[in-house]
């Protein structure tokens, strides 16, 4: 119940829900519709507790469960994405799976339910994710049930049974409280109570009927399409099919299913494709497993990574640092020196001569060492600089040239640890550790020097000590790198585990498993604690043994002192005993440095281990024949195009022979699997081509740079890409279109009037993700920015997923007049988009089984013309 609510996003912001005033009876199911941006889901946040009340009142009897517009899933295994904390019960379990059309999926993953999928749920299609959501939410058996639009990511048929097993009056959920935002206009009818938002706030609210019966908007929107509503209940919405292009490289694959289970769920070949490939390497026993763990090193560092850090650092500083030490030592040392002369001289008539001369050389040599010390901070800082910079630069290079594969396998918590904590070290402590361990080099050296020109015989008591130092060292080092190491990959755990949170955070709340999470977290912090305890135990071992040797040269330096006083002036035997009593000092701090630079020497080896992982192709060709304006016109060819995820899988896509004409229409369509994805895949050569070749305005695609290629084609995803930024800085992060460019494309895309509301309008700021805007205005905005680009070639992957019916009705019309003169290649799974356009292909397990015009390929009653049968188009 809400009573006179008022809602915003932050204390000081604007408001986004005002007047909202509901009632929901217990066990009934409530319908939100409304406009892109209306406030659907906020009104769903604002039940959760998300939002800040300004003022009203929200109360909500019994537990919660939500399911978001964008799936949140666990790196995790199935099982645990759907128990979410949960004791496993086998029958409600089995009857959840059933209910969320999961089964047939279960059979394809490699390990079951036990398989476990990747971060952010990427090794599953869209509607696999949305289906495990909902999974989760009605494992719970909570009283009160949030679904934001769980609909939209699944076709038609599951939708269908998903609304009849789980939502509707007959399902899983029939005597709870649903709540359920909903684009699909066949549903409404079979809800209690329809809410209609506008504006952020509720403009009609009522029973179906009752809502029809007052012909107002709502009654309006509902006869205008009323006469696609039959077929919004047939045509096959399902995400599964539309993959983003940042995560096209896991998707058809052709597996041999029946009719039925096609029907019945939209199964992410793909991602059994790409699992497979990961499993040819593992044994059984780690089938499904799919991300690799951080791992150690063991052993002492390599040479080559002292190299390596050397190598960028230069010769040239290097040599500039040796020398500025070596000065700097031999100043220290004719300061110490000149100071025992002054002592040593005889007073004459109770003064010393030549006091100013004295003091002026003192005064120099000080001097002299301030300034050769000044120079050696300086020249090790600025080395340490070029360094870091140049093995930043390096791992960027790598990471960014690493093909879509290599993040599938790799955890965020993985990169976030190099780029953070290891960079770090590299920044500052190994540079710290070099000046620390240089210097006190060099001090040794001074204090060895002036015991063997006071007492040769210390020589005697040096070469011992020196031996058990090197072993008591080697023995300590090799212990804390190998701690060093441990710690530095159980951190990469509270990396990911953390970023996970984050993202997941309003279902966390939603759910009220917080402790679970915060002690989740605070095991892997008491993980990375078991190794880094121990390195300051160590620290101590070693202390307590080098003030031990320390002590023992003290000693010998005092006693041959003593022994020798007939020879020696007081002022080189205070000169001496002064000095040896600064060696433990120094012999601990040595050490110290020393290790301190080769554990965080880890971390360069940690930072390298990413330049051998497999790389995509060149990004620029130098010296390359690609005209300016290419592609003129946009004419692509397939030749004999084959395409393989891996070597010794089946071909995603064999045999492929197109001829596309310049400003064609091309809708791709064919079944979950067909290939549809792949084709666009290897025209971004996301994967590389296997055999066969395609041109594009006649040059091979293969022949030039890859940032040539795919920044000369645009596509539109189905998943929505935005950056943390400006609205402007995301349609034109290059600046080179105007103004009045981008207010044009804006309200071509339908977006001018939102964003001319906001109080800073093109210099609104997008949060991570584009996290404050609705998921349809994102989908407007990737729109938008694809008509500023103005490419010759566009690919569609169903982009108008998350958008209401009226105003993916408006873009299709922009497509196809803005795009007029484009070829467009439009990945289709709502087949009356396509029907006006010049060719259908329709794909089959890889190959193209027929392509012809729409008209024609209803005539000739095959594939095509049994899709559009399903679809209610004919």
């Amino acid at each position: 119940m809400i009573e006179g609510g008022t809602f915003s996003w932050t204390n000081e912001g604007p408001p986004c829900l005002q007047r909202i005033s509901m009632k929901v009876k217990t066990g009934s199911l409530v319908a939100v519709v409304g406009h892109v941006g209306s406030g659907k889901s906020s009104l769903l946040a604002a039940m959760l507790g998300e939002m800040e009340r300004r003022s009203g009142s929200v109360s909500i009897k019994g537990s919660l469960a939500y399911v978001p517009q964008q799936a949140w899933i666990q790196n995790a295994s199935l099982t645990n994405n759907i128990l979410f904390g949960e004791e496993r019960t086998e029958s409600w379990y089995q009857r959840v799976l059933e209910a969320c059309a999961l089964l047939p999926d279960l059979d394809i993953l490699p390990a079951g339910d036990a398989t476990e999928i990747g971060e952010k749920g990427l090794n599953l299609s869209g509607g696999q994710r949305q289906r495990v959501s909902l999974a989760r939410a009605v494992y719970r058996k909570s009283d009160v049930y949030l679904l934001d639009d769980p609909l939209s990511a699944v076709d038609t048929h599951v939708g269908q049974h998903i609304f009849d097993r789980v939502i509707g009056p007959r399902g899983l959920l029939k005597d709870k409280t649903r709540v359920l935002v909903t684009h699909g206009l066949s549903f409404l009818s079979k809800a209690d109570l329809v809410l209609v938002m506008d504006g952020g706030q509720i403009s009609e609210i009522g029973s179906y009927m009752e809502l029809m019966d007052r012909k107002g908007a709502f009654a309006k929107f509902i006869h205008t399409f009323s006469g696609n509503r039959r077929r919004e209940s047939v045509i096959p919405r399902d995400k599964s099919n539309r993959k983003s292009v940042s995560r096209l490289s896991m998707t058809d694959f052709s597996i041999d299913l029946s009719h039925e289970q096609l029907i019945s769920c939209d199964l992410s070949s793909a991602s059994v494709q790409m699992m497979e490939a990961v499993d040819q390497d593992l044994d059984t026993g780690d089938a499904g497993k799919l991300t690799e763990v951080d791992k150690a090193h063991t052993g002492r560092v390599k040479l080559q990574m002292y190299r390596e850090y050397f190598r960028t650092v230069g010769l040239l500083f290097i040599m500039t640092i040796i020398f500025l030490y070596a000065f700097q030592q031999a100043s220290s040392l004719a300061y110490s020196y000149w100071l025992s002369l002054w002592a040593d001289e005889a007073p004459v008539n109770g003064t010393q001569s030549d006091h100013n001369l004295k003091l002026s050389v003192f005064a120099a040599l000080g001097f002299t060492q301030g300034i050769a010390m000044f120079g050696t901070t300086l020249a090790i800082a600025l080395g340490g600089i070029v360094a870091s910079r140049q093995l930043h630069a390096d791992l960027l290079h790598s990471v960014l040239h690493s093909p879509v594969s290599f993040f599938e396998v790799t955890p965020s918590g993985n990169l976030l640890n190099r780029f953070s904590r290891e960079m770090d070290a590299i920044d500052c402590m190994i540079p710290d550790g070099l000046k620390m361990m240089l210097g006190y080099l060099f001090k040794l050296l001074e204090v060895c020097i002036i015991l063997l020109l006071a007492t040769p015989f210390t020589g005697l008591v040096l070469l011992p000590l020196t031996a058990v130092y090197i072993f008591i060292q080697s023995f300590y080092v090799a212990s804390s790198c190998q701690l060093r190491r441990l710690e530095a990959v159980s951190r990469s755990p509270i990396y990911s585990h953390f970023n996970e949170t984050v993202q997941g955070a309003s279902v966390i709340r939603a759910f009220g498993e917080q402790r679970r999470f915060v002690v989740h977290a605070n095991r892997c912090i008491d993980n990375n604690q078991e190794a880094y305890f121990p390195r300051f135990v160590a620290t101590r071992w070693l202390a307590v043994n080098l003030e031990f040797l320390g002590n023992l040269l003290v000693l010998a330096a005092a006693i041959l002192s003593v022994q020798s006083r007939d020879e020696l002036s007081p002022g080189i035997v205070g000169l001496a005993v002064s000095h040896s009593l600064q060696v433990t000092g120094i012999l601990s701090w040595i050490v110290r440095s020393w290790t301190d630079v080769e554990n965080n020497i880890v971390s360069v080896e940690r930072v390298k281990e990413y330049d051998n992982t497999p790389k995509e192709a060149a990004w620029t060709i130098e010296d390359s024949f690609l005209p300016a304006a290419w592609p003129t016109t946009g004419n692509i060819q397939f030749e004999d195009y084959g395409l393989q995820y891996r070597k010794g899988l089946d071909w995603a896509l064999n045999d492929i022979n197109i001829d596309i004409q310049d400003r064609e229409k091309v809708g791709i369509v064919g079944r979950t699997g067909a290939g549809k994805s792949s084709l666009a895949l290897g025209i971004f050569r996301i994967l590389e081509a296997a055999k066969g070749r395609i041109f594009i305005d006649g040059i091979d695609i293969a022949q030039i740079g890859l940032h040539d290629l795919r920044s000369r084609i645009t596509i539109i995803p189905q998943d929505p890409v935005l950056f943390s930024g400006s609205l402007r800085m995301n349609l034109d992060p290059f600046d080179t279109c105007s103004e009045e460019d981008l207010w044009k494309a804006l309200e071509l895309a339908h977006l001018s009037s939102f964003v001319s509301a906001l109080p800073q309008k093109l210099d609104h700021e997008c949060s991570e993700g584009g996290e404050n805007l609705s998921l349809g205005q994102r989908q407007l905005l990737c729109l938008a920015r694809a008509l500023l680009r103005k490419t010759r070639i566009l690919v569609l992957d169903e982009a108008t997923a998350a958008v209401d019916l009226k105003t993916d009705q408006l873009i299709q019309s922009t497509i196809r007049s803005q795009f007029g003169d484009c070829t467009v290649l439009t990945i289709a799974h709502r087949l009356n988009t396509i029907m006006d356009y010049t060719r259908v292909v329709v794909m089959d397990r890889g190959c193209i089984s027929e392509m012809d015009s729409p008209s024609q390929l209803l005539r000739q009653q095959t594939h095509f013309y049994q899709m559009c049968v399903e679809a209610g188009l004919v």
